[in-house]
């Protein structure tokens, strides 16, 4: 396969690159149209309690209140006549708006619940109608219209999560578009140095830039036939940016080693892509794995990035394999065009002496030098003994945006909000007395500041009616019951009362569905523990099964994953330093708040993937020195010297691409941007520098042990080495340093 690629590159160079470059254009036509697809949320399981209970409030009662007007009147007071007269026709007004429905003011019930304390603050509630794209369009169009000053008597700002969704989908359009302003230009700098040549500085961009263009042609497309969020364009082009570039950084670097070493232009090409194009091919295979691991969770929002994320790798992994190749064969020898003052002329033999004395020193006194490095690793994971798992709300966005200051303000000036409630729903008819009782024990719980229901309203804890009841609150078929805490939002209290609620022994008959945001926390957390060790199994016998087929021992697959896991823990552990318990938060300019569930779980499996693409770097040079009989040391010592200064090139360009979201507004965005950067430095230097070279030390020979039926199984299905070989350094002109041994390079960098 990988020789016919490369004689296409070769025989067809330029009829290749036509053909990618119209399907560049029709990919930036088609992507254009992505985000006009993509969708907020995402958080929710459609199976959930919760879900169903929002599912029947929406169809028999209108829905549960998504929109919050904070208003307020000059003069101080909101029940003077004046503002009394404005916040009737302000309800009257969106009453008319046919994107709202159950629209309620203050105004017109005269609730001393939708009346701030202090008498200066009134609420009107409403729904959004739609689904989520429509609530985001149609919320957007709803504030636009209605937020200011209302009449010159009242000053409107929105909140509640119709609100608070429409900031996050315009505040994630703002942080990519600065992220990746930030990115692009750092990364071609990056590339310059490391490559001292102008021209081969830019092909990896080449390579990264048609990754981005094909990941928002494929949002489009998933658009168009399932739920996308629309967080997922930071993932694919963070992603297509940085797998792109190392990707591309893998073939020219091998490339013009093969140059370097005496190889004609095609026998280079040739070369190129039967090693750096196969580890290429495997590499991207790992990350896919991983990343499809996210396809087992019913949240869209990690569904989406399970989808996108594995169509960005391959189209990333495509693009090196087939247009990359082309692009060396017309440039040939001008690949190393445009050098600049510093660099040096690129050498046959590419292994870089610090990465060799480093990994030699290590293998020398494994034990001196690794313990060191788990045992930091291990301290900085030491905060996941008091990690906390929680849902976005407003507190993710930036303290300026309106919604967050609406929710503060509620939180503060109110007794308990409508938007904040437990909605129960009953999806039959109940009789009077049944509906009564319930009431009244929801009212005993602790932390329950009042039930509403159609028969009447219950507060104090107590289990009489004390008002005439809500009547759009009843159906004949339906019954709907709002319950209203002094409790934090989200808080473990809050958590503790949707699982006293739903203990509760409902009317005889009736199956009550309890929701609002406390009960999607608790959803949320269950759906992701109940499928987490599914995905995890899948990702561990995944990777297994990949890295058994490449390197043919049982062995490394379980050292690879054991060591993935201490980075991976030491990286989560970091970030719950910083974002659970608060740390840098003033620097870094966020809200600390438990960690997010389904972010954590997106973070777990990108870094993984990401982890295993330098594992497989790394194994590939190992091996094939290995198979050519070196020792285990010498092996590992010459390996990565080969392969050591690419994967940490690979790692800081990627990370650049990742640490440019710690400049986001989201903090969810941020702990993703800063917790992916850091676990893909952790494992270029701390894993790959040190603990592999330990390992490798210690274990010995039984590095590559498999049992014999094992063996025989990969020797027949394996990826086994073959291929043209290299011109011989005996071919190279005056001048050139190669040596046998170095110019023999196959499966690795």
């Amino acid at each position: 396969m990988f020789e016919r690629m490369a004689e296409l590159a070769i025989r067809r160079s330029r009829l290749v690159l036509v053909v990618a470059a119209l399907a560049v254009a029709l990919m930036g036509v088609v992507g254009a149209g992505a985000f006009e697809k993509l969708k907020g949320g995402g958080f929710d399981d459609p199976a959930s309690q919760s879900t169903r209970a929002a599912n029947v409030i929406d169809e028999k009662f209108g829905g549960e209140v998504n929109l919050v007007l904070l208003v307020r009147s000059p003069d101080g007071r909101i029940d003077t006549p004046a503002a009394q007269d404005s916040g009737l026709a302000l309800a009257g007004d969106l009453k008319k708006d046919e994107r709202l429905s159950n629209v309620v003011s203050f105004w017109e019930t005269k609730s001393a619940d939708l009346r701030s304390e202090d008498g200066r603050e009134a609420m009107v509630l409403a729904h959004v109608r739609g689904d989520p794209t429509e609530q985001r369009e149609n919320a957007k169009e709803v504030i636009d219209t209605f937020s200011g000053t209302y009449k010159d008597t009242l000053t409107v700002q929105a909140g509640g999560g119709a609100a608070v969704g429409a900031d996050l989908s315009k505040q994630v359009v703002d942080d990519l578009i600065l992220a990746e302003a930030i990115a692009i230009p750092l990364t071609l700098v990056l590339l310059l140095f490391v490559f001292g040549s102008v021209v081969a500085a830019l092909l990896p961009l080449v390579i990264a830039i048609i990754a981005i263009m094909g990941s928002f042609a494929q949002l489009f497309l998933l658009g168009s036939v399932t739920d996308v969020a629309d967080t997922a364009t930071n993932l694919t082009t963070a992603l297509g940016l940085g797998l792109g570039i190392d990707y591309a950084l893998l073939m020219v670097s091998r490339f013009r080693e093969q140059l370097a070493a005496g190889a004609s232009v095609d026998d280079a090409v040739r070369r190129t892509v039967h090693t750096a194009g196969r580890t290429v091919a495997f590499s991207a295979a790992t990350v896919a794995a991983a990343l499809a691991a996210l396809l087992v969770f019913p949240q869209y929002f990690l569904r989406s990035f399970g989808f996108a994320g594995v169509g960005v790798v391959a189209i990333a992994a495509l693009s090196t394999l087939f247009v990359m190749p082309a692009l060396l064969k017309v440039l040939g020898h001008r690949v190393n065009s445009g050098r600049l003052p510093w660099a040096k002329a690129q050498r046959s033999d590419a292994r870089t002496p610090l990465w060799g004395r480093l990994a030699r020193t290590v293998m020398r006194r494994p034990a001196l030098t690794a313990l060191p490095v788990l045992a930091v690793l291990l301290f900085a994971a030491s905060p996941l003994l008091n990690i906390s798992f929680g849902t976005p709300d407003e507190r993710v966005l930036p303290k300026d945006a309106g919604s967050r200051q609406v929710s503060q303000v509620l939180r503060e000036h109110f007794g308990g909000s409508e938007d904040s409630a437990l909605n129960i729903a009953v999806d039959q008819s109940v009789d009077k007395g049944p509906l009564a009782s319930y009431a009244g024990q929801l009212a005993a719980l602790k932390g329950v500041l009042r039930v509403e229901t159609s028969g009447g309203t219950y507060s104090g804890g107590q289990s009489e009616a004390s008002g005439p009841g809500n009547a759009a609150l009843g159906r004949p078929d339906a019954q709907r019951i709002s319950v209203v805490s002094s409790l934090t939002p989200k808080s473990d209290a809050a958590q503790d009362l949707v699982e006293q609620v739903r203990s509760l022994t409902p009317p005889a008959g009736t199956h009550p569905l309890v929701g609002g945001p406390d009960a999607v926390l608790v959803d949320a957390k269950q759906s992701v523990a109940d499928r987490l060790p599914l995905a995890v199994a899948l990702v561990v016998l995944t990777t297994f099964l990949l890295l058994f087929l490449f390197t043919g021992s049982v062995v490394h697959p379980v050292r690879a994953l054991v060591l993935n896991a201490i980075s991976l823990a030491a990286t989560l552990g970091v970030m719950t330093w910083i974002f659970q318990d608060g740390n840098l938060s003033s620097p870094l300019g966020f809200t600390a708040q438990p960690m997010e569930v389904s972010m954590t779980v997106l973070m777990f499996c990108i870094a993984f993937g990401l982890s295993m693409d330098y594992e497989v770097f790394v194994t590939s040079r190992i091996k094939e020195l290995h198979d050519q009989g070196e020792d285990n040391e010498s092996a590992v010592v010459n390996g990565l010297g080969h392969t050591g200064r690419i994967v940490s090139a690979a790692a800081c360009l990627l990370a650049v691409s990742f640490f440019a979201f710690g400049t986001a507004k989201l903090s969810f965005m941020q702990m993703f941007g800063l917790g992916s950067g850091l676990a893909v430095l952790l494992d270029a230097i701390a894993v790959r520098g040190v603990l592999v070279p330990a390992a490798m030390r210690l274990l010995g020979g039984s590095a590559w042990y498999a049992p014999g039926f094992l063996r025989a199984f990969h020797g027949r299905y394996g990826l086994s080495e073959g291929g043209p070989e290299p011109t011989p350094a005996s071919a190279a002109p005056a001048g050139s340093s190669a040596a046998p041994t170095d110019t023999k390079s196959s499966a690795g960098v």
